[in-house]
C-alpha cells in the first residue's frame, strides 16, 4: 500500500473518531455548561441545553472535517470539550452552583 494512501486513510479515520467521540464529548460538556449558566428556571435551562447539544454535536462534526489537519481537529474539539466540561462541573464541587 502506498504511504500517502495509508496516511490519508488514517487521517480520515482520525477525523471520523474526532467527529463521533470528540463531538459527543463537546456536546456533553456544553450541555453541562448550559444547564448551569443559562439564565432560566432550572427545568427550562436543562431542557434547552439538552436540545442545543444536538446542534453542538453537528457543529463539532462539521469542524472535524473542515479543520486543516486531524490533529488540529482533535485539539480544538477536545480543548473545548474539556473547557466546557470543567466550567459546567466545577461549580458543583465548590458548591457555588447558581
Amino acid at each position: 500500500m502506498d504511504m500517502t494512501l495509508q496516511t490519508r486513510r488514517l487521517s480520515v479515520a482520525s477525523r471520523i473518531l474526532a467527529a463521533l467521540v470528540g463531538g459527543y464529548g463537546l456536546a456533553y460538556g456544553c450541555t453541562a455548561f448550559l444547564s448551569v449558566y443559562l439564565p432560566l428556571a432550572r427545568p427550562d435551562r436543562v431542557a434547552l441545553a439538552g436540545l442545543l447539544c444536538f446542534a453542538v454535536w453537528v457543529i463539532g462534526a462539521l469542524y472535524a472535517f473542515g479543520a486543516r489537519s486531524a490533529t488540529r481537529a482533535w485539539l480544538v474539539i477536545g480543548g473545548l470539550a474539556l473547557l466546557t466540561g470543567l466550567c459546567g462541573f466545577l461549580p458543583t464541587e465548590l458548591r457555588t452552583r447558581p
